[in-house]
C-alpha cells in the first residue's frame, strides 16, 4: 500500500520518494517494518495471551525439565504472521501474483495452525485436530496455489515447468516436468517444509533461529531471480542479468518476493527477542506452520526446490529422525533414538537445552551459506 502511495500517487509530485520503486529500498523497508512490530506489538500480545490463559500444555512422555515451561504463553506465532502480513502489504508490489501466492499460503497455513493451537489449548492435551483433517487442509492450500502455479502464465514459458537442478547450468541441465506432475511435487515440497518446521520447533528459539537464515536465503535467491539490472558481459559479450551469468532461473517478477522474504526475516527476528532461551512466549503450530508454508513457497517460486534441502537442512534431519523412529520401532521393535524429533535425543544424552540451540543454530548457519554457494558452483 505504502509503494502504491509513495511510488505512484506521490513519486510524481515529490522526486526522492522514486527512490521506493527499487526493490532494494522496499526490501530494507519491510525488514525494519517488521522488526518494529514485533517490538511494538510483543509485549502487549504476550500479556494478552497471558490474561487469557493461553499457555503451552507439556507432553507427558517428553524431556522431564520441560515441565517447567508448563503454561508459557503459547500461539505466539500469531504476532509473526500479523507483522509479516502488515509489512508484505505496506511495501510489496500488490500487482504481483507470486506475492499473493505466497501470502494466501502463509495465511491459510496459518488459520490451520491456529485451529490446531486452539484446540489444544481449549482441551489443555497435545493432541489438537486430527492429523489426518490437518494433512488434507493443508494439501488442498497448497495444492489450490500449486494448480494456479503451473496451469497459469504466473511464469514465463521457459521457466515454468523447469526443474532447477543444484550446481548446474538451469537452461542447459534442468528437468522439464508436466504441470501435472510440477503441481504434486510443489503441493508435497510446501506441505513437508511446514510440517518439518513445526517437528523443530521443539526448543526455546530452535525453529525461528534456522527460519530466519532460510528467509535470509531465499531473500538473495529471488532478488537474483527476479532484478532487471545488467552486468557487464565478459569481453566481447553482451550485458546479461545477473541470474543468466550465475545460469539460474530468470523469473519476471520474482523480486517482489525478496520483500516478501525481508518481511518474514524482520518478523521473525522480532519474535526471537521474545522466544530466545528461557522463551516468553512460544510459537505455537500458528507460527510453525505459517514459517514453513512461507519457505517452502520461496522455494517453489524461485525454482529453488532441490535447494531447499541445503538451506533447510535442519528442517529434514528433523523430519526424518521421525521417520527412521517411528519406522524401525514399527518394523525392528527397537528406537533408533532416545527420542524423536533428533533434538530432543540429545537433551535425554544430557546436553543443556542452550548448547543443542546454538550448535542447530550454527549448523544450519553452514548449510546456509552452503545454500548460497550453489549460486557460483556449477
Amino acid at each position: 500500500m505504502l509503494f502504491h502511495l509513495l511510488y505512484g500517487a506521490l513519486g510524481n509530485k515529490i522526486g526522492f520518494l522514486r527512490v521506493f520503486r527499487y526493490p532494494s529500498t522496499r526490501i530494507l523497508a519491510a525488514a525494519i517494518t517488521a522488526l518494529l512490530l514485533s517490538f511494538i506489538l510483543g509485549p502487549w500480545f504476550i500479556e494478552k495471551l497471558k490474561s487469557r490463559q493461553i499457555g503451552e500444555t507439556i507432553r507427558e512422555d517428553g524431556p522431564q525439565t520441560h515441565k517447567k515451561k508448563a503454561g508459557t504463553p503459547t500461539m505466539g506465532g500469531s504476532l509473526i504472521l500479523f507483522c509479516l502480513a502488515v509489512s508484505t502489504l505496506l511495501w510489496c508490489d500488490l500487482r504481483s501474483q507470486f506475492v499473493w501466492l505466497a501470502l494466501s499460503v502463509t495465511v491459510a497455513f496459518g488459520a490451520i495452525g491456529f485451529a490446531d493451537d486452539y484446540e489444544k489449548v481449549s482441551k489443555k492435551n497435545k493432541k489438537g485436530i486430527s492429523g489426518k483433517l490437518r494433512l488434507t487442509l493443508e494439501f488442498a492450500a497448497a495444492g489450490a496455489a500449486m494448480a494456479f502455479l503451473f496451469y497459469s502464465n504466473a511464469m514465463g514459458p521457459e521457466v515454468r515447468l523447469h526443474l532447477q537442478l543444484p550446481f548446474t547450468n538451469f537452461y542447459e541441465q534442468g528437468i522439464d516436468l508436466p504441470a501435472w506432475f510440477y503441481a504434486i511435487f510443489g503441493t508435497f515440497v510446501v506441505v513437508g517444509t511446514a510440517n518439518a518446521v513445526n517437528l523443530t520447533d521443539g526448543l526455546d528459539g530452535l525453529a525461528i533461529g534456522p527460519s530466519i537464515m532460510n528467509a535470509a536465503v531465499f531473500l538473495i535467491f529471488a532478488y537474483i531471480a527476479g532484478v532487471e539490472t545488467t552486468i557487464i558481459g565478459h569481453a566481447g559479450q553482451p550485458p546479461e542479468t545477473i541470474a543468466s551469468y550465475l545460469h539460474v532461473a530468470h523469473i519476471k517478477g520474482a523480486e517482489e518476493l525478496a520483500v516478501f522474504a525481508a518481511a518474514l526475516f524482520g518478523a521473525g527476528i522480532g519474535f526471537l527477542w521474545y522466544n530466545a532461551y528461557p522463551a516468553s512466549v512460544f510459537m505455537g503450530d500458528v507460527g510453525a506452520l505459517s514459517l514453513g508454508g512461507s519457505i517452502g513457497m520461496l522455494a517453489v517460486l524461485t525454482k529453488n526446490e532441490l535447494v531447499l534441502l541445503i538451506v533447510g537442512g535442519l528442517f529434514v534431519v528433523e523430519a526424518l529422525s521421525v521417520i527412521i523412529q517411528v519406522g524401525s520401532f514399527k518394523t525392528r521393535g527397537k528406537r533408533v533414538f532416545k527420542m524423536a524429533p533428533i533434538h530432543h535425543h540429545y537433551e535425554l544424552k544430557g546436553w543443556d537445552e542452550p548448547k543443542i540451540i546454538v550448535r542447530f543454530w550454527l549448523v544450519s548457519a553452514l548449510l546456509a551459506l552452503l545454500a548460497l554457494g550453489t549460486l557460483k558452483m556449477r
